[in-house]
C-alpha cells in the first residue's frame, strides 16, 4: 500500500504541472473532450449489444423484415462509431504531442538551469543518461499516461454501462435449486464476471510484479549501450590511433550482453503472463454460455438473449480485468515514472548545489577570490587568496593536480564545491567574460554558429566572423560560414583551439580566461595568437593557465600554485 501511495504522489508531481501551466485550462478542456468521446464510444457499444440481441433473434425467428431493418441500424451505428474513433485518435495524438512538447521544454529548462547538466555528472551517481530520460522516458510517460488514463476511464464507463445490462440479463437464471433448496442470487452473471476477473488479477499480480524493476533496468541498460556507441563514434580517430577496436568491441559486447540478459529475464517473466492471459481469454468465451445454457435449452430465453449475454459478460469481464490484461504495460509505465522521478530529485539536488562561496559585485574593477576549493568527495584541494586587476595579464602555473583547472571552473561559477568569497567586477557581468577550456565545444550546425557561439549566430555580421577566422589562420574556412557539419570531428585539435580564439576576437570580452587554450598549437602559432590578442583586445584582462615557459612573455605577472602549501601564494 505504501508503494502504491508513493507511486501516486510521483505520478501527481509529474502530471499536475502541465495542467497548471498557462495553457492548463485548454489542456483540461481538451482532455475532458477526449473523455467525452470515450463515453460516446461506450454508449455505442451498449447500443451494439442490444442490436446484437435483436439481430440474432430475428435470425432465429427467420424474420426477414427485421433482419434488414437491423442491417440498416448496424450501418448507421458503425458509421458513427468509425467517425468518433478516428476523431478521438487524431485529437489524442494532438494532445499527446502538445503535452510532450511542454514537458520536454520544462525538463530541458531545468536541466540547463544553474549548470545542472554539469553538476549532475560531478556528484550524482543515480541519474544515468539524462538525455535518454528527456528524449525517451518523457515520450513513454506521455504516451502511457494518456492512453492508460483514457483506457481506465473508458473501462470504468463500460463496466458501469454493461453491469446494468448484465444485471438485467441475469434475471432468467438468478434463481436455481441446489440439493432441493431454491437459491436466488440477483445479478448472478455480474458477480460471476467479478469473481472470475478478481482471480485473474490476483494471479497476474503474483506473476508479473517483478516486471517493474526489470523494465526500469531495461531502459537504463539500453541507454548505456547506446551511449557507448555514440562515444565510439565521437572518438573514432583516437580509438583508431590507439588500435583499440578490439577493446571497444568487447566493451560493446559486454554492454549488449547486459541488455540481452535483462531482456531474457523479462521474457521469462512475461511468458507466464501471456500464457495465463491467453488461457483466461479462451476460457471466458465459454463461461457465460455454461451459465445460461440450462434456461436456453428449455426455451426460456431466445438465442439473441444468449448472444447478448455472452457479449455483455465479456465486456464486464474485460473491464474488471483491465489491470491484469495491461499488467506489462503498467509495469513499464511505473518504471518510467520512477526514472523520471529520480531525474527530478537529482535535478533538485543539483539546483541546490550552488557554489557555497559568497558571490559579490565589487565596487572596484578587480576580481578577487578568497576561497577553499574541495573535490566532489569533499576532500580539500586548494585554498587561495588572489586578486586580478582589470587591464593586467596573469599567468597561473603549477604542477598537475594542484587545482589550476578547478580554479578556472570556480571563477567561471560552475564548480559547486567551494567556500569563501568571490568578488566579481561589474565589467565581468553578463557577456563581459569569456572562458576558453582546453578542449573547445563546437555545436553541430553551420560554421557561422560555431564561430559566434555562445552568441546567437544572427547577432554577428558575417564580415566580423570572416575576419576573425583569417586572424587565427583559418582563412580557408572564411568562405564556408553557411556550411553545416560536425565541426568538432572535422577540425584538428589545434584548429579547434584557434576557432575558440576567434570567438574571443568576435565577442571582445572585458575578461578573457584561457585554460591551456593553446596547448594543441606549436609555440610559434601560440606566440602569434597571444600577440594578436594583446593587440586586438587591448582593454581585455587576460588570465591564462598553462605550462609552457614561453607564455611568460605575454603576461604581467605569474601566480604559482603549490600543492604542498595550504594556501597558494602569488
Amino acid at each position: 500500500m505504501r508503494k502504491a501511495w508513493t507511486f501516486l504522489k510521483q505520478l501527481w508531481a509529474l502530471t499536475v504541472p502541465y495542467f497548471k501551466s498557462p495553457g492548463g485550462r485548454w489542456a483540461l478542456a481538451f482532455f475532458a473532450f477526449l473523455v467525452g468521446l470515450s463515453f460516446v464510444l461506450v454508449e455505442l457499444n451498449v447500443r451494439f449489444s442490444y442490436w446484437n440481441n435483436r439481430f440474432f433473434t430475428a435470425l432465429q425467428e427467420k424474420n426477414q423484415d427485421g433482419f434488414w431493418v437491423e442491417v440498416g441500424v448496424f450501418a448507421q451505428l458503425a458509421a458513427v462509431f468509425i467517425t468518433i474513433a478516428v476523431l478521438r485518435y487524431i485529437l489524442q495524438q494532438v494532445f499527446e504531442i502538445r503535452w510532450r512538447t511542454w514537458l520536454t521544454n520544462h525538463f530541458v529548462a531545468r536541466w540547463t538551469t544553474a549548470e545542472s547538466y554539469y553538476k549532475l555528472q560531478l556528484a550524482d551517481g543515480r541519474t544515468d543518461n539524462p538525455d535518454q530520460r528527456i528524449a525517451e522516458d518523457l515520450r513513454l510517460f506521455v504516451e502511457r499516461t494518456l492512453s492508460l488514463s483514457l483506457s481506465f476511464i473508458s473501462n470504468a464507463a463500460t463496466l458501469g454501462s454493461f453491469a446494468v445490462v448484465l444485471w438485467g440479463l441475469s434475471e432468467p437464471i438468478e434463481t436455481f435449486t441446489v440439493a432441493g433448496t431454491e437459491i436466488t442470487i440477483p445479478g448472478l452473471l455480474f458477480w460471476a464476471a467479478l469473481v472470475y476477473s478478481a482471480f485473474i488479477t490476483w494471479i497476474s499480480h503474483l506473476v508479473g510484479r517483478k516486471l517493474v524493476g526489470l523494465n526500469f533496468n531495461r531502459e537504463r541498460r539500453e541507454a548505456d549501450f547506446r551511449f557507448d556507441l555514440v562515444r565510439m563514434r565521437e572518438n573514432a580517430e583516437a580509438i583508431a590511433l590507439y588500435g583499440g577496436a578490439l577493446v571497444e568491441r568487447d566493451r560493446l559486447k559486454g554492454r549488449f550482453e547486459r541488455v540481452r540478459e535483462n531482456f531474457m529475464a523479462i521474457v521469462n517473466r512475461q511468458k507466464f503472463l501471456v500464457g495465463l492471459q491467453a488461457a483466461f481469454d479462451q476460457a471466458v468465451v465459454l463461461v457465460p454460455y455454461l451459465i445460461v445454457w440450462p434456461v436456453y435449452f428449455v426455451g426460456n430465453v431466445p438465442f439473441g438473449h444468449m448472444t447478448q449475454t455472452a457479449g455483455a459478460f465479456g465486456r464486464v469481464q474485460d473491464a474488471f480485468s483491465w489491470f491484469a490484461s495491461l499488467y506489462s504495460t503498467l509495469a513499464e509505465w511505473v518504471a518510467t515514472v520512477q526514472r523520471l522521478t529520480g531525474f527530478i530529485e537529482a535535478l533538485e539536488v543539483a539546483e541546490r548545489k550552488a557554489c557555497a562561496a559568497k558571490l559579490e559585485r565589487g565596487p572596484r574593477d578587480e576580481w578577487s577570490v578568497d576561497i577553499d576549493i574541495r573535490l566532489p568527495d569533499e576532500k580539500p584541494l586548494l585554498s587561495m587568496d588572489l586578486t586580478l586587476k582589470a587591464g593586467e595579464s596573469v599567468l597561473i602555473v603549477g604542477a598537475s593536480g594542484t587545482g589550476k583547472s578547478t580554479l578556472f571552473r570556480v571563477l567561471a561559477g560552475v564548480w559547486p564545491f567551494a567556500d569563501g568569497r568571490i568578488v566579481i567586477p561589474a565589467s565581468a557581468q553578463d557577456r563581459g567574460r569569456l572562458f576558453l577550456p582546453q578542449k573547445p565545444y563546437v555545436p553541430v550546425g553551420t560554421l557561422r554558429a560555431a564561430v559566434a557561439y555562445p552568441a546567437p549566430e544572427a547577432s554577428v555580421p558575417d564580415a566580423v566572423l570572416r575576419q576573425a577566422l583569417v586572424d587565427v589562420d583559418l582563412s580557408a574556412l572564411a568562405d564556408r560560414l553557411d556550411e553545416e557539419g560536425h565541426w568538432q570531428n572535422r577540425l584538428s585539435g589545434g584548429e579547434l583551439q584557434r576557432l575558440a580564439i576567434a570567438r574571443a576576437l568576435v565577442q571582445k570580452p572585458a575578461w578573457l580566461f584561457l585554460d591551456e587554450a593553446t596547448s594543441a598549437m606549436d609555440e610559434e602559432m601560440e606566440s602569434r595568437l597571444y600577440r594578436m590578442l594583446k593587440a586586438r583586445l587591448p582593454d581585455t584582462t587576460l588570465v591564462s593557465i598553462g605550462h609552457r615557459a614561453s607564455l611568460k612573455a605575454f603576461h604581467d605577472r605569474e601566480v604559482r600554485l603549490e600543492a604542498s602549501l595550504p594556501r597558494a601564494a602569488e
